[in-house]
């Protein structure tokens, strides 16, 4: 199966899928956009190999290598082009957990036998066979075969009282710069970043969880990281339960078109 984009929502999509022995490639880019990179196959690209919930993912350089880490069990993640890919082999799923359907929906039904959406945009039947709700609440992770998901609010979800002040935005348009790193903790008015020089202040005191890499290219308002008010540093390491619940949404919706066995 092909993962489009294994940040910490595919990630979690990952863990499930190779935990139910599912082999799974991540395709992402050679310099990854996800902030939760601590939880994010993803950040293999970086530094060739991961764990994610026990799961290990390894950057595949070849063809070869892509199939030895899928003999071993291992999350495959792919950065040469999913075209180049399928030169090689051929999916019997996509699932794109890219979170581009309000901008970019660039996916179709004809991309594999199953293709499954994350999130809301894309709309099953047009763009894909299924989609997975990905709003935090009582249909978190419901398989939908017609339709789409629920509207992106724009709102983060509540953590310890705090929602929006938790996430880092960029105040212009322009070059992310990192001050601190993940895994820090800040004070509440601290610089986090710049962007093309200017500041990007934490909202609220807590641990960096989540940022961007350097050099990447930013709009104004963009969100570009994010701060935990617990401050318990094994959450760096521990996958959402938001991401477990899409991935076993995934897993379901996997199941339904035969794309994987049914449960025994």
């Amino acid at each position: 199966m092909f993962l489009r984009g294994a940040g910490d929502l595919g990630s979690g999509v990952a863990v499930a899928l190779v935990r139910a022995g599912v082999p799974v490639v991540a395709v992402e880019l050679p310099r990854p956009t996800a902030l939760r990179l601590t939880v994010a196959f993803a950040s293999a690209s970086l530094t060739g190999r991961v764990t994610v919930g026990g799961i290990t993912g390894v950057h595949a350089e070849d063809v070869d290598a892509v199939r030895a880490a899928l003999a071993a069990g291992e999350v495959a993640v792919w950065t040469r082009g999913e075209a180049r890919l399928r030169e090689n082999i051929s999916p019997r799923a996509v699932v794109d957990a890219r979170l581009r359907g309000l901008t970019a929906p660039d996916l179709s039904p004809t991309d594999a036998p199953l293709v499954i959406g994350l999130g809301p945009g894309y709309v099953a039947g047009r763009h894909c066979h299924f989609v997975i709700e990905t709003n935090r609440g009582p249909r978190l992770g419901e398989v939908l075969e017609h339709g789409q998901a629920e509207a992106h609010t724009g709102v983060p979800g509540v953590i310890a009282g705090e929602s929006a002040r938790r996430i880092l935005r960029s105040p212009v348009a322009g070059i992310f710069t990192r001050v601190r790193a993940i895994g820090d903790v800040v004070a509440a008015g601290e610089i986090v970043a710049t962007v093309d020089g200017e500041p990007v202040r934490a909202q609220l005191a807590g641990l960096v969880r989540g940022l961007l890499l350097d050099g990447v290219a930013v709009p104004m308002n963009k969100k570009c990281g994010d701060v935990d008010p617990r401050g318990d540093r094994r959450l760096l390491t521990t996958p959402s339960d938001k991401a477990a619940a899409v991935g076993a949404g995934v897993l379901r919706a996997l199941r339904r078109g035969g794309a994987v066995a049914p449960e025994n």
